[in-house]
């Protein structure tokens, strides 16, 4: 397979450490550009990782018709217009998550996505450990699922940092509870039918900084998770059927080309001496993104707007645990 052209907008954080690096070493990609606002901070960047083009706007870089693909790490306010912006130059964009911060600004991006390839960056759903408790759910090795419980925390009260900051989609439920959401999706393979949230405002940052949820998801199945910026770094994933359980240790800071495990409970004794420990294979989810969304593009596959459905009912649940917290009550999920 021919390579993907690639380009990067931003020198973020994720990008640098974790995509980049990932671009790098797959050889269904070449990444030739990245662009900043400031072109010496893009030109310091792809210096120190052997990119051939820097440039100093995010413009300049959409207008090198050698870029077949972009990856969009920019703030999440930024996401959408700039995908927006990527696909209007015709490139094919691998957008950061979340993907957006309401439903009815993803949905301004489906008629874009006719035109071009557009995805959501969940690098989880290619990595392994995810792969391999979906399997074990299907296949009934845990009885009938009944349960998913996620906590997901990290300590940052950096007020310049953009984690923080509310205008920049800052906080807790649209940094890392967006996982939350899309644990139980992924898992229940269904949508909720509706949801109930608790919000602990910074009262200086405004920021959410923990957050706590609760999704019905009908015939018993329930999601609850709570996520938080200003708590000990931690982060578990619990699946709870009528016979047994599924736990991802490391659910979402997979390391890199590290092995991973999963602990699988038959309803064994309590004290955990049934449980059974698999070992997942090494990987890059990264690059496991990035060669899926390449090959995408390389096969020839039309665009297909649906495709963004699944962005699109990620942001419903998103914006209904919004409304929960202004009302303090349960709020149905929109359905398609």
């Amino acid at each position: 397979m021919k390579p993907v052209v690639w380009g990067v907008l931003s020198t973020s954080k994720i990008g640098l450490e974790q995509v980049i690096p990932a671009m790098l070493s797959s050889p269904l990609v070449e990444l030739r550009a990245i662009a900043s606002r400031s072109l010496p901070s893009a030109q310091a960047a792809a210096r120190a990782a052997g990119i051939e083009r820097a440039y100093g706007s995010y413009e300049e870089l959409l207008a090198d018709p050698a870029i077949e693909a972009v990856y969009n790490p920019l703030p999440n306010h930024l996401h959408v217009p700039l995908t927006l912006q990527a696909a209007a130059a015709g490139k094919h964009v691998l957008c950061e998550k979340p993907f957006a911060l309401s439903v009815s600004e993803a949905q301004t991006v489906q008629m874009a996505a006719s035109r071009v390839h557009i995805e959501e960056a969940f690098m989880v759903r290619h990595h392994p450990q995810w792969l391999r408790a979906r399997e074990l759910v299907r296949a009934g090795r845990i009885g009938t699922p009944r349960a998913v419980q996620v906590f997901f925390s990290y300590f940052n009260d950096d007020a310049a940092n953009i984690r923080n900051q509310v205008t920049m989609g800052g906080g807790a439920l649209y940094d890392i509870g967006c996982y939350a959401v899309l644990a139980g999706r992924y898992l229940f393979e269904a949508e909720p039918l509706r949801a109930v949230s608790l919000v602990d405002r910074d009262p200086v940052l405004g920021t959410d900084r923990t957050t706590s949820a609760l999704l019905d998801y009908g015939a018993g199945r329930q999601v609850s998770f709570t996520v938080s910026t200003q708590s000990v770094p931690f982060q578990r994933v619990q699946v709870v059927g009528t016979k047994g359980r599924i736990e991802l240790f490391i659910p979402f800071n997979a390391t890199r080309n590290g092995q991973m495990r999963l602990a699988l409970d038959e309803g064994g004794p309590l004290d955990g001496s049934g449980v059974t420990i698999e070992t997942l294979p090494a990987a890059d989810q990264y690059r496991l993104e990035v060669e899926a969304f390449s090959r995408r593009v390389r096969e020839g596959v039309p665009p297909d707007a649906s495709g963004l459905g699944d962005a699109v009912a990620q942001a419903r649940v998103m914006d209904t645990l919004w409304q929960s917290e202004c009302s303090g009550r349960w709020e149905p999920v929109a359905q398609d």
